[in-house]
């Protein structure tokens, strides 16, 4: 096939009529606005809340290019190679046509043909121009080529489209990855990426089309009113990736990799349900998120009851609300129930660990002590006229001890602290080395 220059493809591209934009295309900034299409060709007839079982298997069937039926429907979305070779021939002609000028033309597929060349043609009727195309196989049968995973370039899927459009629009979701992006241009496909929390609740503002490999585009809408969005595959039909290229940082661009039905959530949170409305303390200082979004410090001994647990499937992880018993204050923090008997201190791997960080009920030592005081304990410091219980409340039992014939008892810490307790046991002195 010709090749053109790639300053060719790149002026075909700009100069795109406008009459090729599209409804299936939606930015994050205007979302909402977005117009939800139905075509009959593509669109299931049970329109059905999903179920928590397997969103994905059960609405989303996969075509092999083998088993195309004539009337499915596709949009060109070129990537940079394609927009160097072309994908496309006028059928009337015979003569490729610029993938950029093609840019978000909607294809129906026609069925496939031969030539008396012996060459296979695949045939689309564009539903934006009105003219016939064929795609030429480059090679061999249509036997051989249609089992693998080529398919068309640049074509992506509309049929998902349109049942995500159906199945999700409105629906309330959970995050499952950390990374997703916003738009950065009304007209083209800049972006950037945006940090998320995971296990956020989320609702479907609006699907479109996406790219090739992941051809649904599901844009979302935290509680703060902030949008979002991932491309995500979900039947794969014609999507030019193996299975196993789904791995690592490509699996976020799988639904589940990305997004989780709240029914799910719901079935798995009910295994911490015996925790809900415990009250807890930390034993050591840790980080949590508070209810504007931000990382704060928390010292230990820092009393919560906890509210809600909110499981993450395929993860270790549960997302915990608690609120401060103190304060009233509501917090996050990101915990496992699973000991992985990790070596280290808190700075290490078992910060996140349940059984680690937390302490059942109220420290007993804390009540009735002034606000002063109870500080002091919390941040682990020691002050004149503490007891003896106040002190391992706020420096843990000593290291070492030494004790005077007058009755005096000193306590030694390994980090240099040295505590000296009066005969009647509350604290005169204390020295740091």
């Amino acid at each position: 096939m010709k090749r053109i220059t790639v300053f060719a493809a790149f002026m075909a591209f700009i100069l795109m009529p406008a009459s090729a934009q599209s409804t299936y295309i939606v930015k994050t900034r205007g979302a909402k606005k977005a117009v939800v299409v139905k075509n009959k060709a593509t669109q299931p007839e049970d329109s059905a809340t999903p179920e928590a079982r397997d969103f994905v298997s059960e609405n989303f069937k996969f075509y092999s290019l083998c088993d195309w039926e004539e009337g499915m429907k596709f949009m060109v979305i070129p990537e940079k190679y394609d927009l160097i070779v072309n994908t496309f021939c006028d059928a009337t002609t015979g003569k490729e046509v610029s993938s950029g000028r093609l840019r978000h033309h909607i294809m129906i597929y026609k069925g496939h043909t031969e030539t008396k060349e012996g060459f296979v043609r695949i045939n689309f009727l564009c539903q934006d121009d009105n003219k016939n195309y064929y795609y030429q196989i480059p090679n061999g049968s249509f036997e051989d080529y249609c089992y693998g995973k080529l398919g068309v370039p640049t074509l992506a899927y509309l049929g998902d489209v349109d049942i995500a459009r159906t199945k999700l629009m409105g629906m309330k979701l959970y995050t499952k990855t950390t990374k997703y992006r916003v738009d950065t241009e009304m007209d083209g496909d800049g972006f950037e990426e945006i940090s998320v929390p995971l296990n956020e609740e989320v609702t479907v503002r609006a699907v479109g089309v996406g790219s090739r490999s992941y051809p649904v585009k599901i844009i979302v809408e935290d509680k703060k009113g902030r949008e979002f969005y991932q491309c995500v595959a979900m039947s794969k039909t014609n999507c030019g990736m193996r299975d196993d290229e789904f791995i690592m940082d490509n699996t976020k661009f799988l639904f589940k990799g990305s997004f989780e039905l709240v029914d799910a959530n719901i079935a798995a949170s009910s295994v911490y349900s015996k925790y809900i409305n415990r009250n807890v303390y930390t034993k050591y200082p840790t980080k949590m998120e508070n209810a504007v979004g931000n990382m704060v410090n928390i010292m230990r001994l820092s009393t919560f009851r906890i509210e809600k647990i909110e499981a993450q499937n395929g993860t270790r992880y549960v997302k915990m609300t608690l609120k401060s018993t103190n304060t009233g204050e509501t917090f996050v923090k990101q915990v496992t129930f699973v000991n992985e008997d990790v070596a280290g201190d808190i700075d290490g791997s078992r910060e996140d660990y349940y059984g680690f960080l937390f302490g059942d009920g109220i420290p007993e030592g804390l009540k009735g002590l002034s606000e002063a005081k109870r500080r002091l304990i919390q941040e682990g410091r020691v002050a004149i006229g503490f007891t003896r219980r106040e002190v391992r409340m706020a420096k843990g039992d000593p290291d070492k001890q030494a004790s005077a014939n007058t009755g005096r008892t000193d306590w030694i810490y390994n980090d240099g602290t040295i505590v000296k307790f009066a005969k009647n046991g509350k604290v005169f002195k204390v020295e740091y080395h």
